[in-house]
């Protein structure tokens, strides 16, 4: 059988405490009580994953969550066997970080509709624009599908490093890739085929799936 590196990837819980501000990498808990919803997807968990966070306290808090749960993954999180990778971070909007939602959309209200708070190119100031996001996030997975090919990477993100792993996986503009929904604990399976054709290396099994 041919070799694959199984990706879950999970948005992380709710988060709180934002007050209607756009948070992007603000450090910002989340809310780990939706006991149904954990339970759920932690039994669709494999077991014998490599675990991997972002640096913020919201993918950790959901990681520990769904270990907790009952997923077969590494006590503690964040811990030696769970892994802090900088690059799958939610995108920098710099100083639109801690501006309402309202006002960010009454901002942009000449422009048109938005999939995101701005366009793929668009680069706050202080922060970094999608695309930067997609090109940082495309190394780590190419560093991490490099790393441990062959196993199952449970990958607890956040909504923009998911939809740029879905454009990397089908070879999307960082625009066209802004169209993906992301729903909070909501699970995306690609599989990459390290030993396959660029073009032909990645599957995708499912995307934005509800736990």
């Amino acid at each position: 059988m041919a070799l694959v590196t199984r990706w879950w990837w999970i948005r992380h819980a709710p988060v709180v405490g934002n007050n209607g501000c756009c948070y992007g990498q603000t450090d910002l808990p989340c809310d780990v009580g939706d006991t149904a919803a954990f339970t759920s997807l932690a039994a669709r968990l494999p077991a014998d994953a490599v675990w991997v966070t972002s640096p913020l306290q919201r993918t950790t808090l959901t990681a520990a969550a769904l270990v907790a749960a009952g997923a077969p993954g590494p006590t503690p999180i964040p811990g030696p066997d769970a892994l802090i990778e900088h690059d799958l971070i939610e995108q920098n909007f710099g100083e639109w970080q801690g501006v309402t939602y309202a006002e960010l959309a009454a901002r942009q209200q000449t422009k048109g509709p938005r999939l995101w708070l701005g366009p793929a190119h668009e680069t706050p100031p202080g922060g970094e624009s999608f695309v930067d996001v997609t090109e940082r996030v495309g190394r780590a997975i190419e560093s991490l599908n490099d790393r441990y090919a062959g196993r199952d990477i449970i990958a607890v993100t956040h909504g923009g490093t998911i939809r740029s792993a879905l454009g990397k996986a089908l070879a999307l503009a960082p625009a066209t890739s802004l169209a993906f929904s992301v729903d909070n604990l909501s699970l995306t399976r690609l599989d990459h085929f390290p030993e396959a054709e660029p073009h032909e290396a990645w599957r995708v099994a499912g995307a934005n799936l509800p736990p």
